[in-house]
């Protein structure tokens, strides 16, 4: 809004020539976010504590600890996250840029689906909310209209091409199923943070971390001289992505003000569904799908641990960790919270530097 605004008396006032240059904008994207973040936390956590009288809802066969130092806290904090997002994304980026909207629809949309399920919880008073099958159709639903619109965006060459990172020359063709892989990678990405989230601040500094290597990313592809530079597949219109992912930074970090141990709330489904959600999308925007498995690996692990959990008990009636996901595993053999939490976010910034070596080795 703010570009579109101010561009046009750029001749007139030469400062206004700064919400030309995407960077400009990223940076204000971020603070905005930060600021909307803080200025109207305290108020929507009273707003969460109005309807929720018992807080969420803890699990029972969880670690015992929570029942005790996690009751009563509420959830759904994740709709300060997107409040900071889609206000800073919609003040700050170029509104005509249609792989902006796409993400948008996906972030806001999956957290649509993350508030419904924190909801139910919460009024219901249980750990049930949407159920699973439910919640992946509407994943499924908005993953592929997304995936559709954002591959229409694509140059002819991409639309149906995977790209694999290191090797420049490495596309897999899709084709017209190329939609379908957008889908799996933004619902995949979603419900990986969503597994995540489970320690103060264990999901958003990871999903923050890998944000601020996207909006790099992002810069890059959508910058024809950056790209050819580095060898990069370019995709015109990507760069405004860098926006978005800057105030994904921003609303993250005004979130863990107050998610920072001891939380005085937590993201709920609501955050978390729409962080992952965001990030796959971002993504397939930028033809980094790989790139996202490596610098989010710390959510693919979790998940693994899940699968891994569900598979070995079913089949020998055992169990390979002591709980699942694997943060739960580590509580379970005593480590304390905070040491869990801290080292999982170094293991997050040492697999985003990983993921960001990967677009000078080609």
């Amino acid at each position: 809004m703010i570009p579109l605004l101010l561009s046009g008396l750029s001749d007139d006032f030469i400062a206004f020539n700064l919400v030309r240059y995407t960077t400009f904008r990223a940076g204000a994207a971020c603070i905005t976010a930060l600021l909307i973040s803080l200025v109207f936390g305290a108020r929507i956590i009273r707003w969460l504590r109005s309807f929720q009288r018992g807080g969420q809802p803890i699990r029972e066969d969880g670690p015992e600890r929570h029942l005790i130092e996690k009751k009563g806290t509420p959830t759904m904090g994740g709709v300060l996250i997107l409040l900071g997002i889609a206000a800073a994304t919609l003040l700050w980026a170029d509104l005509r840029n249609g792989m902006v909207w796409a993400v948008l629809m996906v972030t806001i949309g999956y957290g649509a689906i993350g508030f419904v399920d924190d909801w139910l919880k919460v009024t219901k008073r249980n750990t049930k909310g949407v159920s699973g099958r439910t919640k992946l159709v509407a994943q499924a639903v908005i993953g592929l209209l997304a995936s559709v619109w954002i591959t229409a965006l694509m140059p002819p060459a991409l639309q149906g091409a995977f790209v694999f990172p290191v090797f420049k020359e490495a596309l897999l063709n899709f084709g017209l199923l190329f939609p379908l892989v957008g889908m799996f990678v933004m619902m995949g990405a979603s419900n990986a943070v969503n597994l995540t989230d489970g320690l103060d601040g264990l999901a958003i500094v990871p999903a923050m971390i890998a944000a601020g290597v996207f909006a790099l990313i992002a810069y890059l592809v959508g910058n024809r001289i950056f790209a050819d530079y580095l060898q990069l597949h370019g995709v015109p219109g990507a760069g405004e992505l860098a926006v978005f992912c800057s105030a994904l930074v921003g609303a993250g970090l005004g979130f863990l003000w107050f998610n920072a141990p001891p939380a005085a709330v937590f993201m709920g489904d609501t955050g978390s569904l729409a962080l992952g959600g965001a990030l796959g999308a971002v993504a397939v925007a930028t033809k980094h799908e790989v790139v996202l498995a490596i610098v989010g690996g710390l959510f693919v692990v979790e998940t693994l641990s899940v699968i891994i959990q569900v598979f070995w008990y079913k089949r020998t009636g055992k169990r390979v960790f002591l709980m699942a996901p694997l943060h739960h595993h580590f509580e379970k053999k005593g480590w304390a919270e905070a040491t869990i939490v801290i080292r999982f976010w170094i293991i997050a910034m040492i697999l985003a530097l990983v993921g960001l070596s990967t677009l000078k080795i080609r």
